[in-house]
């Protein structure tokens, strides 16, 4: 018989490790099916390549621009920014405000400023509102940074600034706000910008825009399911029916689903929506308008909550001062 090897012994060392890796792997994809989002595809190729690639890039910069989505601040957060930005100067962007109300916004500013965010703005990228704060933060820090340089004796220059964020929370829009032309591809689906790309917003701030990253494991599936409700993850990572029936219960749960209510019931056109299950209104809805096409009826029930067309609201609220 063979004689045990080294490489043999090492293999077996791994082997604990490995077994619990794949047993994670495995609950997390049976959570994910009870949760209604499919882990299939939820971390992209080209996703690993530009976290890669931002990563390195983060490493030159002066400062970053963080921006989120408005009515997921905390689901749209990466965890590793704070470790990948390290003391870097910051400004977190919420974008799409127009699309939550105006006490939520509030609510919000309040709790990142309280968690240490001292340079929070409110956005509405596809209509340019809020973006000449953002450009006036920006050249702010500029001024600051090259302050510190001259003080050492160092020449000033173009600040070095990157724009980031998950996919679709609207970076590419608001640099072009910034910019004041199309100078990245824009569009209302994850996945647009593929690439690093450098532009100039004036003689002193450049600034990288950088492809939405999302971590390679979600092991929290209430806030997966909100990032596809919101259409912050590609299509491919979810069955539409599922994600809105889920979308229903979840909207259900929110302290502020008595204010929601009466649009989902203009919209939908059925009171009964509190007696039914989230996955019995899709079928209804389906049986109603959609010839009883379950997929249909959920794709339209996400895009009317994505338009807006059910009302302006938060998919997830700050915590309270007090901490509950």
């Amino acid at each position: 018989a063979r004689e045990p090897t080294r490489r043999d012994a090492s293999a077996r060392a791994r082997e604990p490790t490995r077994r619990v890796e794949d047993a994670e792997d495995a609950n997390a994809r049976r959570i994910a099916s009870a949760g209604s989002v499919r882990l299939v595809q939820w971390y992209p190729g080209h996703i690993a390549r530009a976290e890669r690639l931002l990563k390195a890039q983060l490493k030159g910069v002066d400062a970053v621009l963080e921006v989120r989505d408005a009515r997921l601040p905390l689901a749209t957060s990466h965890p590793e920014i704070a470790s990948w930005c390290g003391d870097k100067m910051r400004i977190v962007v919420l974008n799409r405000a127009d699309m939550v109300s105006d006490g939520e916004r509030a609510r919000w500013v309040s709790h990142l400023k309280r968690e240490g965010e001292t340079r929070v703005v409110l956005t509405d990228a596809r209509a340019g509102k809020g973006v000449r704060r953002v450009k006036e933060m920006a050249m702010e820090m500029s001024e600051e940074i090259n302050a510190k340089r001259a003080a050492k004796g160092l020449l000033p220059r173009p600040v070095r600034a990157a724009v980031v964020g998950y996919p679709n929370v609207g970076k590419s829009a608001l640099i072009n706000r910034l910019v004041g032309k199309a100078a990245c591809a824009s569009a209302p689906r994850p996945g647009v910008t593929r690439d690093l790309r450098w532009v100039r917003i004036g003689g002193d701030l450049d600034l990288l825009d950088a492809p939405g990253v999302l971590p390679a494991r979600m092991h929290d599936q209430r806030a997966a399911s909100r990032l596809a409700m919101a259409n912050d993850i590609g299509e491919a990572s979810y069955i539409a029916s599922s994600m809105a029936a889920a979308m229903i219960e979840e909207l259900k749960r929110l302290p502020t689903w008595k204010s929601i209510r009466p649009g989902i019931i203009k919209r939908f056109k059925d009171e009964r929506v509190d007696d039914m299950t989230g996955e019995e209104f899709v079928q209804y809805f389906a049986d109603k308008t959609c010839g009883g096409d379950v997929e249909r009826a959920g794709t339209r029930m996400l895009n009317d909550f994505r338009g807006g067309h059910i009302g302006n609201f938060c998919l997830e609220l700050p915590p309270s001062a007090d901490g509950s």
